[in-house]
């Protein structure tokens, strides 16, 4: 196998990355200059010494405590919990929350041997119990698939009896969205989840 060959099957492994795709990026590669190559590679190899999982949340770092967990501003009494660490830069982005995260790394999924010990769920149910108390909400953040639902269920039975309330995301139809391309699920969503209009 070319190098061309192996660095292709190596990037079509990547989320979204189909063969065309990789094939591409190695030829886009090819065309730029061999100091560019290099830093990239360099960034690679960096990427795998230097980032590592919170050893609070999960979320990347490359610190022993992440951004979100060093930054003693944040409301400590709220959790989110989402699937991936790339989530939290999603949240985040938003500007309208300022409490905490919980990164499982993925959902519960029995079929592809993905049980709750393989999440992060112990590292969650320890934080929530050694806050003493501080911790008053916990917001489940995993996607609406149906390994998405199956976690938050899993997860708000083994919360709840902690103490803290714990909510779901809302659900809903999207902004900009016609209701004749939305899935009837979505739309049985927003019905239970609407609220009153202010005046």
């Amino acid at each position: 196998m070319s190098v061309i060959d192996h660095l292709s099957s190596e990037l079509a492994r990547l989320p979204g990355i189909g063969p065309k795709t990789a094939l591409r990026l190695v030829h886009h590669l090819m065309k730029g200059s061999k100091h560019d190559i290099q830093r990239l590679s360099k960034l690679v190899v960096e990427l795998a010494e230097k980032i590592r999982p919170c050893d609070v949340c999960g979320n990347f770092s490359e610190e022993d405590r992440c951004q979100v967990c060093s930054d003693t501003r944040r409301d400590r009494s709220t959790i989110c919990v989402v699937e991936e660490a790339y989530e939290v830069g999603s949240i985040e982005r938003t500007g309208q929350y300022r409490g905490l995260f919980h990164v499982l790394g993925g959902r519960l999924s029995p079929l592809d041997g993905v049980g709750p010990d393989e999440l992060n769920v112990g590292g969650l149910l320890q934080r929530i119990q050694s806050s003493n108390g501080e911790i008053k909400e916990v917001i489940l953040a995993t996607n609406a698939s149906v390994e998405g639902e199956a976690t938050a269920v899993y997860l708000e039975h083994e919360i709840r009896p902690l103490g803290p309330s714990v909510t779901r995301l809302a659900r809903g139809i999207p902004v900009g969205g016609d209701l004749e391309y939305i899935d009837g699920n979505t739309i049985a969503q927003a019905l239970a989840g609407r609220i009153e209009m202010e005046s």
